[in-house]
Parts: structure tokens; sequence; C-alpha cells
């Protein structure tokens, strides 16, 4: 079924993209909190880490698999490929300082720590995100076109 398997992979890409969309619109929404629940400091911005499923197979054992030349390995997954997020973590980069010694949070200073939240930043991994979902579409659409066109050839 490597259509199914196809389908699966284009899913996840799909899914893995809208949480990375999701976290840069909690870092954009959070670019000026300087007080976090707890009390530890400012926001912290959040980055999401992406990791191939089943990537460990080279091109070469994929075609000869589906091909059926080369049985798949006991216990080995026969669907190939997609993509996981496997964790979302804090960027540890370090907080900017603001002049404003009115702040409820300002040190005896008159420094305020702001979030590392980067406005530029943000809007370039929103495009990218937003580039690599329309992809993730693009392959979809494709794909059930190509099913509906052999659907087609049996009537």
């Amino acid at each position: 079924m490597a259509f199914l398997s196809s389908m699966n992979i284009t899913g996840s890409g799909l899914t893995a993209q809208q949480l990375r969309l999701d976290v840069i619109a909690e870092n954009v929404a959070n670019i000026n909190t300087t007080r976090v629940e707890g009390g530890d400091g400012p926001y912290q911005r959040k980055m999401v880490v992406m990791e191939a499923e089943n990537g460990r197979d080279s091109f070469r054992s994929i075609l000869a698999r589906a091909a059926g030349r080369v049985p798949a390995a006991a216990g080995e997954l026969s669907e190939n490929g997609g993509v996981q997020v496997t964790q979302i973590v804090a960027d540890t980069s370090p907080f900017k300082l603001q002049y404003d010694p009115s702040h409820p949070d300002a040190s005896a200073e008159g420094y305020v720590e702001m979030p590392n939240v980067d406005l530029v930043k943000e809007i370039t991994d929103a495009m990218a995100a937003t580039q690599a979902f329309s992809a993730n579409v693009t392959a979809f659409n494709t794909l059930k076109t190509v099913a509906t066109r052999a659907l087609d050839i049996g009537k």
C-alpha cells in the first residue's frame, strides 16, 4: 500500500508544520511578556525539533523493498518516511535588557529583562513553515488526483 504510505508521509508533514506554526504564534503572542507563571523571569522563546520517521533506510533499499526484491527485516515497519515532532525546546539565547525604571519588573539598576523573541526571526520561521505546509498540501492534492484517475480507469 505505497499509496496510503504516501498519504501518511504527507499527513505527518502537515501535522508537524501546523505545530511549528502554533509554537511560532505563541512566541509572537508573548513578545512583551516580562513575567511568566511562577515568577521565573520573562517568557523564553520555544522551538520545535523535528525528526525523520524511519529515515534510516537508503533510497535504494526502499525502492528494492517496494519492488519486492528485498523483504522487510523482522520487526521493521513496512511504512517509510514522514516526520515527527520529538520535542519543543526552550531557546537558551540571552534575554534582552531594556532600560525602564518605572516598570514593575525592573531591577535595582532600572533594567527589565525582555523575552528572547525576535520578531524578524519569528516571521522568517513562519514563512518557512507556511511554505513547507503548502508543499505538503500540493503533494497531498497530487496524490488525491492520482487516486481519482486510478479509480476512473476501473470504470
